[in-house]
């Protein structure tokens, strides 16, 4: 019993070791490719960079763009992360603790927008946004972040809602507080996990979305930097791997470091909403 028990520790821990390593291993690699030099690219894959070679960053960010993408990518996901969290907290509250006639069957109609997939819709949309004006408009991306992080935003935010004890809506009624006083300063504290938890899925998929962003801009000084990755690829008549994975690099990096930092709080506000209270 004791040998079967020593031999399941580890082979647990020599499991554990695999993953993370095949976990890991890619974006270790990726970071040190980075600072090659050009030279050192005939080298076999797994060799390491003789030195740190910054260069590659520097014409990633200039040569190849990247500055500008960065900056496109950040001006549509936080105003849409924003958007799609108070709006989906806002409806989320109405549904669950408001009560009226209508509200299952609206909620049934957001978690039908879960189950619609993007590129069913792209072709419609390309069609009125080209009426409108929204073609190659920061804006128009910005809306269909919104219209399609809702429906999920709504339904995790309903469910952690229902660990809300109405008793303290009641209290705060019978105190005196009106509906907004009550979402905003009662409801929102007490769920804040569940607010990170939230934006950290919301982030990454607008962050990392290359469908929307390739059909609605065709603009090289509007692309977010998904786009400008596959525009990055082509622009040089021979191949610079060096940018290019610097260039990688920067897209992966701030979601990594805002997961690890935020990683605790995502724990928390995933299994808040798990169960009800």
């Amino acid at each position: 019993m004791f040998a079967q028990k020593v031999f399941s520790n580890i082979f647990g821990k020599i499991f554990i070791f695999i993953m993370l390593l095949i976990t890991v291993y890619p974006i270790v690699w990726l970071i040190l490719s980075s600072f090659k030099n050009p030279s050192e690219f005939s080298n076999p894959m797994y060799a390491l960079p003789s030195g740190v070679h910054f260069q590659n960053y520097i014409d990633a960010w200039t040569i190849g763009n990247m500055g500008t993408y960065f900056q496109n990518s950040i001006f549509v996901t936080f105003p849409s992360l924003f958007l799609i969290l108070m709006f989906g907290a806002a409806t989320a509250f109405a549904i669950e603790k408001m009560k009226w006639k209508l509200n299952n069957t609206i909620l049934l109609v957001f978690l039908g927008g879960i189950m619609i997939p993007m590129q069913i819709v792209l072709l419609p949309l390309f069609t009125i946004y080209h009426q409108t004006g929204l073609l190659n408009n920061l804006l128009g991306l910005i809306i269909v972040y919104i219209a399609f992080g809702l429906p999920l935003t709504i339904f995790l935010f309903t469910g952690y809602y229902k660990t809300l004890p109405n008793e303290l809506i009641e209290a705060a009624i019978m105190d005196g507080a009106n509906i907004y006083q009550i979402f905003f300063k009662i409801s929102i504290p007490l769920i804040i996990n569940s607010f990170v938890s939230i934006a950290l899925v919301q982030f990454f998929f607008v962050w990392n979305d290359l469908i929307f962003a390739m059909t609605f801009i065709s603009d090289s000084e509007l692309r977010t930097i998904q786009t400008g990755l596959i525009n990055f690829t082509g622009e040089y008549g021979q191949r610079e791997w060096g940018p290019t994975f610097a260039s990688i690099s920067l897209a992966i990096i701030p979601t990594l470091i805002l997961y690890l930092i935020l990683n605790k709080l995502v724990m928390k506000g995933m299994t808040s909403g798990a169960v009800k209270g």
